[in-house]
């Protein structure tokens, strides 16, 4: 998709241009969470249900660790900043 351009309302508002909202299959209605980033404005659709959204994220950082491992190591870190 090449850039795509929008012009700022005197109410500041901004219309969402049809091919973005198909690509990202936006309806009427729907909720856009606005994220700023290195001076970007960035809109993503709010997924519906936050938990399955994440689910899996990154996975491949926790492949080969041990769960208890990792939540040993973890308390071990708390509990050695609380006596510091």
């Amino acid at each position: 998709m090449s850039s795509l351009t929008v012009k700022v309302s005197k109410r500041f508002q901004i219309a969402v241009p049809s091919a973005a909202r198909e690509r990202l299959n936006i309806r009427s209605g729907d909720t856009l969470i606005v994220d700023i980033q290195d001076g970007m404005i960035v809109l993503l659709p709010r997924p519906e249900n936050y938990t399955d959204h994440l689910a899996g994220l990154h996975r491949e950082i926790w492949q080969g660790i041990p769960v208890d491992h990792y939540i040993r190591e973890e308390r071990d870190s708390w509990e050695a900043s609380l006596e510091d």
